[in-house]
């Protein structure tokens, strides 16, 4: 795992190691940067494969005209490596992967990805072709961003590689901000940066004569659904679930687990344990709060598996004092509260191993989210005439306002909020922050009058244009969650706290191959009635407790409620004064105090509409400003 920066064009050997100190963070080990008259080539480097220095990059073909610089893993590299070696035409230098992937362009050119398996941002520069490729894994686990001015490509792992730049501006894309506010992040292939773009997921691009050539996927989602018994695809799913996590056990470097004690992490716990000859390490952390812990689930785990546990529980204060630091870190608002215990869990296991594995993305496979069953609901409520849905809403003002983890009367606002528009956008806004209506009240005339897309939620009616006409209500939901929440809440989430830990998290569920598998299965294997993840708890019988795989999801929160009432309510009500907003002119600052008032009253749990606004504050005075 590593950080890359560079540009083809405009630009200095001090603007590229600018770029690349900026990334130190994803890569300790060794920093380097090659430049030539018209290109820039940088690499912060995280030693996973192959720890010698002959494995540092930038790395070059032997007649040095093709440069690579790479941060991920392939996970398939030793059966390709042996592939190259047949042809008898390359040497290798070193037991490296990236070696093997810049071998696989000489061979394969863009028909690479047909090959490899693995996490990856990557860029090659063709000095024979003067051509630039950048490529993003299919789906999205490792970040790239990009920007195209004056006839120059500038590109990194994070905007605050390329806001190093000379070419590069802060302008503040109002759109891009308009999308934060109900999305909690900045969705792809956006940037909160007027003129910086995230490459999406399964997609290359090519760079030649001072423009764009191509910006085309080179896999994409599809649900064909296959005629399979369930006792069949159990089967299926236990060997692709096996291998995808004996594949990632891979490294030169120490290895462990997230192990939280939910059905997700346990299940990969299970199969890295079966395939390792000795007990792998476990990390937990837990909560003196009882609603939000779930540290016994994780000793129990680890007691069945024969695990080597390590547990931290933590105080409201580590969490306190994370804060600050956390959002300033981080170059684009990013407002789920959840990246602070997993920058916390990422920095307790990095304090005994480089690598991690990790439960993310089975929720979204397998319908996994409580959201998905208020969706099995919402036909239901449809029905009721529209006087009595009207009375449900005013009754959820009526309940009392707990701090709990997702209490009851959080669920139910959040449920209805999901019918202020279309059946498209409705797990975007259970999800989500501030709902279009809401925005209205929010941003000022100003703001309103130069937006482009009013709700910002277009990006939805975008991706699901991608989908036959034909594709199930079910699947274009799960194919909403790949490409949003997933994409842009969980993998930047566990990518940005694991690397300001110089901790590398790879996802087995994720593998290309099981996701193009579960994506074939009928919709009744993954949610049965009001059951998610069925297929998954069914394979896990006799693998695990019960009491682990039939429990009820709770996530991976903090007391945030709680504490904007008291111990953040000093901090918030800095960033959300009236004379912060005013600098900006954004939002209107009596829409904004009547939120805080109505939550430190207890009128009203606005835990996730504040943070957002907070998130974003102190992103504007580290950034903006």
């Amino acid at each position: 795992m590593c950080g890359i920066a560079g540009f083809t064009g405009r630009g200095s050997e001090d603007d590229l190691l600018r770029m690349i100190r900026k990334l130190q963070h994803r890569g300790p080990d060794f920093q380097g940067g090659d430049h030539t008259p018209g290109v820039g080539l940088g690499h912060a480097r995280l030693s996973i494969i192959d720890l010698s220095s002959g494995a540092n990059q930038p790395f070059y073909t032997e007649d040095r005209q093709v440069g690579m610089v790479f941060n991920g893993e392939i996970y398939n590299y030793l059966p390709l490596k042996a592939e190259l070696a047949k042809t008898g035409r390359y040497h290798f230098r070193t037991t490296s992967d990236t070696e093997v992937l810049l071998y696989l362009y000489q061979e394969h050119g863009i028909k690479l990805f047909d090959k490899i398996n693995g996490m990856f941002a990557f860029a090659i520069h063709d000095f024979e072709r003067k051509r630039t490729l950048l490529a993003r894994d299919r789906m999205g686990k490792k970040p790239l961003y990009y920007a195209v001015v004056a006839q120059t490509l500038i590109y990194g792992s994070e905007p605050k590689a390329l806001l190093q730049h000379p070419l590069i501006s802060k302008e503040l894309d109002l759109d891009a901000l308009n999308a934060y506010l109900t999305f909690e992040y900045v969705p792809t292939p956006f940037s909160i940066f007027k003129g910086i773009r995230k490459l999406e997921p399964g997609h290359y691009l090519t760079f030649e004569n001072g423009e764009i050539t191509d910006n085309k996927p080179f896999w994409t989602i599809e649900f064909n659904h296959q005629d399979i018994s369930f006792n069949d695809a159990k089967d299926q799913f236990d060997a692709l679930l096996n291998d995808a996590t004996a594949a990632r056990l891979i490294a030169d470097v120490p290895l462990g687990i997230f192990l939280s004690g939910g059905l997700d992490s346990s299940a990969i716990a299970y199969y890295a344990q079966k395939n390792s000859t000795v007990p792998l390490k476990t990390f937990s952390i837990g909560f003196k709060e009882k609603s939000y812990d779930e540290a016994d689930y994780a000793r129990q785990v680890a007691k069945h598996l024969g695990t080597d546990h390590h547990e931290k529980i933590l105080t409201a204060q580590d969490s306190l004092d994370l804060l600050p630091a956390i959002t300033e870190k981080l170059d684009e608002p990013f407002a789920d509260a959840s990246i602070i215990p997993t920058y916390l869990l990422s920095q307790f296991t990095r304090g005994q191993v480089t690598v991690a594995l990790g439960g993310d993305g089975s929720d979204e496979l397998l319908a996994g989210y409580p959201t998905f069953q208020s969706d099995y609901a919402r036909p239901y409520f449809e029905r009721l005439p529209r006087a009595v849905r009207a009375m449900a809403g005013q009754a959820a003002n009526m309940l009392p306002v707990k701090d709990t983890n997702i209490s009851f009367d959080f669920k139910v606002k959040q449920f209805l909020k999901g019918f202020e528009q279309s059946p498209a956008y409705t797990h975007t806004l259970w999800l989500g922050s501030f709902s279009p209506n809401q925005k209205q009240g929010l941003l000022s005339q100003a703001v309103r009058d130069q937006l482009t897309d009013p709700t910002g939620l277009s990006l939805i009616d975008r991706h699901l244009r991608n989908l036959p006409a034909n594709t199930s209500a079910f699947d274009q939901t799960s194919y909403i969650y790949y490409q949003t929440y997933l994409l842009d809440d969980i993998l930047t989430k566990v990518d940005r706290a694991s690397m300001y830990n110089s901790l590398e998290v790879r996802a087995p569920f994720l593998d290309y191959r099981l996701v193009e598998f579960i994506n074939t299965l009928p919709d009744n294997f993954k949610r049965k009635r009001l059951t998610g993840k069925y297929i998954l708890k069914e394979l896990m019988r006799g693998k695990l407790p019960s009491n682990i795989i039939d429990r009820p999801k709770k996530g991976f929160g903090i007391p945030l409620s709680h504490w904007l009432r008291h111990e953040l309510r000093g901090l918030c009500n800095d960033l959300l004064s009236e004379s912060s907003l005013k600098q900006h002119g954004l939002f209107d600052p009596a829409f904004v105090t009547k939120l805080k008032q109505d939550h430190f009253n207890g009128k009203q749990n606005n835990r996730k509409l504040l943070w957002t606004l907070m998130v974003f504050q102190q992103w504007y005075r580290q950034y903006a400003q």
